[in-house]
């Protein structure tokens, strides 16, 4: 492939008012407002969220796939697949773990549900329902049986990251196994990923109408007056993720050479995205082609992102058992430290499942608590108002740990570009291009799939 030669159209400065992260601060902005001042029309706006969100998952699974097949495809052993996927989920493993451990901790701590004194009898349990009876479908059996698709195309018409996955490694093995023979069609799904990122592109420019019509739905379907009432629990969650991403994940990116907060200011735009969609998933196109313009090899990119996407939700998890925690204090339910344990341990497992869909933490931690029976269920009605504003912050969480993951994965393969990565970092972004030194893991006589990208 040739090389792109167009560095000054890609770091051109746009002014402030066509930056997407101006125009989705500014969506939410409105959103909230017409939300609080006209909550019927905020309501009516839900269909804009949602297009959205249909949107960006209909471009998701050929963004994987492509990422995948042609960084896999490209490299010099294939060995080096398992080994990164091996790293990637001893990571996703520790971190997930210690994300639970810091939720129980807080909960303890800060007490956010004690002299509550619920009586479970009296909550309305007919929203939990739904919740619960999702719940009992999620068994470990059941989420490795659904990893394997019907058929070779029905990832791509289905909504399971996963299955896209694994018919994406499997091809890009296949297809790294057959050499000579298969180079006309890794050059096709070469070519292919030009216009594929470039509707990636087109489907952006729609996300501050995404996330005013989101934003307008959430404040106008259940009012900022419910945030008061459990303000001490959904601030609590807020100052421990806030914490995790600060001290734990900044400690990580310390060690590894870069800035959280340079990271953080780096992704801005796609942050304010999942604020506003209070999902994860409407900014994960944009995730990898930004991970793999700091530097990171693209072979990484395409296995650690959409895999810390199921295996790595550190809000999830923080979540998870505070408001466990949160429930078995307003309820005046004992929990002894086994109990705790119990929690943690099955948590471990039930997060496992969950994908960056709205809702999917709700789902989750009904599956959790139906396995630990010494907290009611039927306590999760207490949140549910105001697990829509948790949400957010779950999904920023989410985010920002998958953006760590794959920038540590990525140093631990030495498939790192510390230049590219600095550059990123400082605002600088370099554009790019076809680089012998930008991936070590890849050999030279393969063709690698590199291609210059126009979305900022």
């Amino acid at each position: 492939m040739h090389n792109h030669s167009a560095p000054a159209a890609s770091t051109l400065k746009l002014p402030f008012y066509r930056q997407l992260y101006f125009q989705v601060v500014f969506a939410i902005v409105l959103g909230v407002l017409l939300g609080h001042f006209e909550p019927s029309y905020g309501e009516a706006l839900k269909p804009l969220g949602d297009a959205f969100i249909k949107l960006v998952k209909m471009i998701i699974a050929p963004v994987i796939f492509l990422t995948i097949v042609t960084g896999i495809a490209g490299m010099s052993q294939l060995s080096t697949v398992g080994r990164v996927f091996g790293k990637a989920m001893a990571y996703f493993l520790f971190f997930s773990t210690l994300a639970l451990v810091v939720g129980l901790v807080v909960a303890n701590v800060v007490q956010p549900g004690a002299g509550m004194n619920i009586n479970v009898a009296d909550l309305d349990q007919t929203a939990v329902k739904g919740y619960v009876a999702k719940s009992h479908e999620m068994t470990l059996t059941g989420f490795a049986m659904d990893i394997i698709p019907k058929t070779l195309v029905s990832p791509f018409v289905g909504d399971n990251i996963l299955q896209v996955l694994l018919v994406a490694v499997l091809f890009g093995i296949g297809l790294a196994m057959v050499g000579e023979a298969g180079r006309p069609v890794l050059n096709f799904l070469d070519a292919l990923t030009t216009p594929v990122f470039k509707v990636v592109g087109i489907v952006m420019k729609a996300a501050p109408l995404g996330a005013f019509g989101a934003m307008a739905f959430t404040i106008g379907k259940f009012g900022l007056g419910s945030l008061v009432n459990l303000a001490w629990l959904v601030g609590s969650f807020y100052i421990t993720s806030l914490l995790f991403v600060v001290v734990i994940l900044g400690f990580v990116a310390r060690l590894c050479g870069f800035s959280v907060f340079k990271l953080i200011r780096y992704l801005k735009a796609e942050l304010m995205l999942v604020l506003g969609t209070s999902s994860s998933e409407s900014a994960l196109p944009s995730l990898m082609e930004k991970m793999e313009k700091a530097g990171c090899s693209k072979s990484v990119v395409g296995l650690v992102v959409p895999t810390g996407y199921s295996f790595n939700l550190d809000g999830t998890n923080i979540y998870m058992t505070l408001a466990a925690l949160f429930i078995a204090q307003a309820t005046n339910t004992e929990l002894t430290l086994g109990h705790q344990v119990a929690l943690l341990l099955v948590a471990m497992l039930s997060s496992k499942g969950a994908a960056g869909v709205t809702g999917a933490g709700f789902i989750t931690l009904a599956a959790t608590l139906a396995v630990v029976p010494e907290v009611p269920v039927a306590g999760m009605a207490l949140i549910l108002g105001v697990d829509r504003f948790m949400s957010e912050c779950r999904s920023l969480t989410n985010f920002i740990g998958n953006a760590v993951a794959t920038v540590v994965v990525s140093r631990w393969e030495n498939a790192l570009d510390q230049d590219r990565l600095d550059a990123a970092m400082n605002g600088h972004p370099l554009p790019l291009a076809v680089s012998a030194a930008s991936a070590p893991v890849v050999s030279a006589d393969v063709p690698v799939a590199t291609v210059a990208r126009t979305v900022a």
